[in-house]
Formats: C-alpha cells, structure tokens, sequence
C-alpha cells in the first residue's frame, strides 16, 4: 500500500504528515510526499527548501516508515500534481490537511483540497492541525 501525503510546511501539512506516517504504520505502507507547488517559473513560499526536505526525511526515518519526497513543481496545478502522482503509483490513501477560508478565499484561489477529493482515484482523507 501507498500513501500519498500533500505537504507544505505549515501546521496543517504537518498533521497531514502525522497522519499519514500512523497510517502507514498501521498498514505497514510506504508515503510519498508530495510538495505540490506553482510551476516553477513563479515563485511559491511553500515550495521546501533543502533543510525542510531533510527534517521531512528525518520525520519519515525517525518514525520507521519508508517514504521519498517529491516536488514536481510541474505547469500542473498543486491538486493536479497530488492527483496525477496518486494515480502513478496506484496509492491506496491521499492526505491532505485542510483549513478554513472565506468563500471569497475559496473563489479566487480555488481549493486543492476539493479538488483532489472530487478527483482523486482512490479515497482522500483530510486533516486539521490543532490550534
């Protein structure tokens, strides 16, 4: 089995990671992380630096899960990136963690995470950080 985790370096990628790796414990699986990210053309505060991919690592080796990361920063949207690598690998399990945003918010950057659940090929399991 294979999970696919959407990261950013926030709180809420955090929980989505949290989750994942108790998830691939439990069904003895692999994670890939996905830092989907604006093409790369654009710059994207939530693309992950060196340092930030390798306490990612870290969290992954400490925890005893097998996993990579990948930053595609593909021309595909962030959704897309997490859609179309969830489809590659045959994943079991996507999670993302989620917030909340204003219906405007919603309507001007549009949401991954509504995305990802209406076209995701397998099930999408979205998280919240605690505040």
């Amino acid at each position: 089995m294979t999970i696919i985790v959407g990261y950013v370096n926030t709180p809420d990628g955090r929980a989505a990671l949290d989750t994942a790796i108790a998830e691939a414990k439990k069904h003895d699986s692999s994670v890939i992380v996905v830092n989907a990210s604006r093409p790369v053309v654009r710059r994207d505060s939530h693309r992950l630096g060196e340092k930030e991919v390798a306490e990612v690592e870290s969290i992954l080796a400490e925890a005893g899960v097998s996993g990579e990361i990948r930053s595609p920063g593909s021309e595909l949207d962030p959704a897309e990136q997490i859609i179309a690598t969830a489809a590659e690998v045959g994943a079991q399990l996507v999670v993302l963690g989620t917030r909340k945003r204003t219906p405007v918010g919603k309507f001007l950057l549009g949401s991954t995470v509504q995305k990802v659940i209406i076209d995701a090929v397998c099930p999408v399991l979205c998280v919240k950080a605690e505040y």
